[in-house]
């Protein structure tokens, strides 16, 4: 393959993912906002570059931001990718973002003759550097045919799930679902423990059970530690993902008793300043309610990740 490559987006998820591509073998041009965060990357194999123009002569530009007027802002904002008359030609966005904005976006792109592919991912940081993503993508399928040996290099597996904004909607409906397992696998922990469970030892036995997944397995180490200061997802991020999720459910007919009651809970985290650290912090407040006081067990359990 002869494709250019650019990157937009070097937070977590996306530092992970640039690393797999050029871990594959795939030259990357990158850029992010704050540069400093974009430096460790150079000896990977990426090359850093000053402005997000710079990447306009690239074949293929991901983007991998935190919202919708973030990604708007990098593609047409001042300065942004596609703000001169050189382009792209195409944008692959793995961005949680919502299908309104998506469209437009596409819209957008589109008329410029810049083509646009839609391919949010399932798993954290984490899980991208242990190269076990699942990557699902919307838009025209011959787009998704050409890019899919760079989405197969950062994902276990890739799906196309049809055109337009389909993989938004796939995205929307899987960041629910993950907002509702953390809640109910809080309730039952605080449960279990203050009922006399060791908490690693029940959180392991779910993780062997039929209800065990790579999410229980790999949020078992921070639960069971509180090493909440090991951020893989922010409670602001997740609570902009219920309201997403929400959204979609009223714009579909569709009652979600179980999200709403989810989103509520995350709300009132937020509401109660936690900032930097890692979602699975609403253990913390699930224990709080049950008046049960959560310790360390500092124990050595495996996250599920390993190779």
């Amino acid at each position: 393959m002869s494709h250019t490559i650019g990157w937009i987006g070097l937070g977590r998820m996306g530092e992970a993912m640039v690393k797999r591509l050029t871990k594959a073998g795939h030259g990357v041009q990158v850029w992010n906002r704050t540069r400093s965060k974009a430096e460790p990357l150079v000896e990977y194999g990426a090359t850093l570059v000053d402005h997000k123009t710079d990447l306009a002569r690239c074949d293929v530009v991901f983007t991998m931001v935190s919202t919708t007027e973030d990604l708007k802002e990098v593609l047409f904002g001042s300065g942004g990718l596609v703000s001169t008359q050189q382009l792209p030609k195409v944008v692959v966005d793995s961005s949680s973002i919502s299908q309104e904005g998506s469209q437009e976006i596409r819209h957008r792109l589109e008329a410029m003759g810049v083509a646009y592919l839609c391919a949010p991912v399932s798993g954290n940081a984490k899980v991208a550097k242990a190269g076990k993503l699942l990557l699902v993508a919307s838009g025209p399928k011959a787009l998704y045919d050409m890019v899919e040996p760079y989405l197969l290099a950062m994902a276990k597996k890739t799906m196309w799930v049809g055109e337009g904004e389909l993989a938004r909607v796939w995205k929307i409906a899987h960041n629910t679902m993950f907002g509702v397992i953390i809640q109910n696998l809080c309730e039952i922990t605080v449960m279990a423990e203050k009922a006399g469970i060791a908490r690693h030892v029940f959180l392991q036995s779910i993780n062997d059970s039929v209800l065990g997944s790579m999410y229980t397995r790999y949020k078992t180490p921070v639960l069971s530690n509180l090493t909440f200061d090991q951020v893989t997802f922010t409670p602001k991020l997740l609570l902009k993902d219920m309201d997403l999720g929400m959204s979609a459910a009223k714009t579909y007919g569709v009652a979600m008793p179980a999200a709403a009651a989810t989103r509520e809970s995350i709300s009132r985290m937020v509401g109660r300043g936690y900032d930097n650290v890692d979602f699975a912090i609403l253990l913390k407040e699930v224990a709080m309610d049950a008046g049960l006081d959560l310790v360390s067990e500092n124990v050595q359990v495996t996250d599920g990740l390993e190779s």
